[in-house]
């Protein structure tokens, strides 16, 4: 069963930081590319951070850009975003999802979404 696992949310001052971690079981995505999203209550999820199944390619909403920072550790599993410079705006729960095609950009035609962690930042 393929899962995808997010976690490192929390409560953060504005300004501060945070490191959100997205953990792949059940198969390798390593031939893929994966993406965050976020979501507020009431409103539609965004595109945060995407990046290539090569790592080559990164792309960043213009809200977050400058700020975070999307990595991934294949020999891990593993995809990370990195959030700094944190604002009362980025409060919401963060999604990561991971393409269906493989060798893509990480953009579009996402198969698989964790669960979610909630990230709060108080002013």
């Amino acid at each position: 069963q393929v899962q995808l696992i997010e976690s490192g949310g929390g409560l953060v001052q504005a300004g501060g930081s945070l490191r959100l971690s997205c953990a792949a079981s059940g198969r390798s995505f390593s031939r893929y590319g994966m993406a965050w999203f976020r979501q507020v209550p009431g409103k539609e999820r965004e595109f945060v951070s995407a990046i290539s199944w090569s790592g080559g390619q990164k792309y960043y909403a213009d809200s977050v850009k400058g700020r975070f920072t999307i990595s991934r550790d294949n020999a891990k599993n593993t995809f990370y975003l990195q959030m700094n410079s944190l604002k009362p705006e980025d409060t919401a729960v963060y999604y990561c999802a991971t393409e269906e095609t493989p060798y893509g950009l990480g953009r579009a035609g996402y198969n698989y979404w964790g669960q979610g962690t909630q990230v709060t930042v108080s002013s």
